[in-house]
C-alpha cells in the first residue's frame, strides 16, 4: 500500500495523523488555524478525536498542530468533497482495516501485555528482596512464580471472570491450544515461544510417571484479557 501521508503509531491504542500535514496534503487554501477551527464545528472533541501539541518550526515560535485519529481524518476528507479528499478517505479506510485485522489486534495485545508483565516482574522482584530473609532469593522467586504468577486453565478462567469451559473453547477455536490423543490440552509451540504459556514437567513419585503440565503466564493472561476474554 502506497503511503499517502505519514501515520503515527507511537500510541499502541490507536494510530494518528498530523492535522497540518493533512491540511497540506488536501491542498486546503484556507489558513490552517481557521480551517481546523471550522472543522471542529462538525462536533469533534479534543482528547477524544484529536489532541493538540506544539510542532517544531523552522523559524519563529512553534505553531500549534493536532494529532487526529484516523476516524476523524477520514471524516475531514469526506467533508472536503474533492477528488483528493475522496482519495485520502479511501487510504484511511485501508489503514483502519489493517489496524483492526486479527493479526494486528494480536500484535497490539502482546505488546501491551509485555509492558504490564515487566511492571509485574519489577513488583515481584521487590517483594523477593523484601522477603529474602525467609529463604534464598532464587528459591523464593521460583516459589513466587509457581504460586502467584503461573496459573492453570481453571484458575486463569477465574481470574478472567469467565467459565472454564468457555475459556478453553476460546483457546481451541482460536488455535492457541489443541487436544492430543489422550484429549489433554496442549499449547501450540509458537505461543509457548511468545511467552503466553509455560510447560512444566512433573513426576508422580509413586509411579515414576513423568508428564508436562500447561500453565498460562502473566503475559498470556494479560493478552487474553486485552482480547476481550
Amino acid at each position: 500500500m502506497t503511503e499517502l501521508i505519514k501515520i503515527n503509531y507511537d500510541n499502541p491504542q490507536r494510530p494518528v495523523v498530523s492535522g497540518r500535514e493533512l491540511h497540506k496534503a488536501l491542498d486546503i487554501t484556507t489558513r490552517y488555524n481557521d480551517w481546523f477551527a471550522r472543522m471542529c464545528e462538525y462536533g469533534f472533541t479534543e482528547d477524544k478525536d484529536f489532541y493538540s501539541f506544539l510542532s517544531k518550526s523552522s523559524g519563529g515560535r512553534p505553531s500549534t498542530d493536532h494529532m487526529l485519529t484516523i476516524p476523524m481524518a477520514k471524516e475531514l476528507c469526506m467533508i472536503q468533497r474533492t477528488d483528493i479528499g475522496r482519495k485520502f478517505r479511501q487510504y484511511f479506510i485501508s489503514i483502519e482495516e489493517a489496524w483492526n485485522s486479527p493479526e494486528m489486534v494480536m500484535q497490539r495485545a502482546l505488546s501491551i501485555a509485555n509492558e504490564r508483565v515487566k511492571a509485574l516482574q519489577l513488583s515481584v522482584s521487590q517483594l523477593t528482596v523484601d522477603n529474602q530473609i525467609m529463604q534464598p532469593k532464587a528459591e523464593y522467586f521460583d516459589e513466587l512464580v509457581d504460586r502467584r504468577l503461573l496459573t492453570n486453565f481453571r484458575d486463569t478462567a477465574k481470574e478472567l471472570h469467565i467459565g472454564q469451559k468457555e475459556f478453553i473453547q476460546f483457546l481451541l477455536d482460536h488455535k492457541y491450544v489443541y487436544r492430543d490423543r489422550k484429549s489433554k490440552l496442549k499449547p501450540y509451540m509458537p505461543y509457548v515461544e511468545d511467552g503466553l504459556f509455560e510447560l512444566k514437567e512433573f513426576t508422580n513419585t509413586k509411579t515414576g510417571f513423568t508428564d508436562t503440565q500447561t500453565f498460562i503466564t502473566p503475559k498470556g493472561k494479560e493478552t487474553f484479557r486485552l482480547l476481550g476474554i
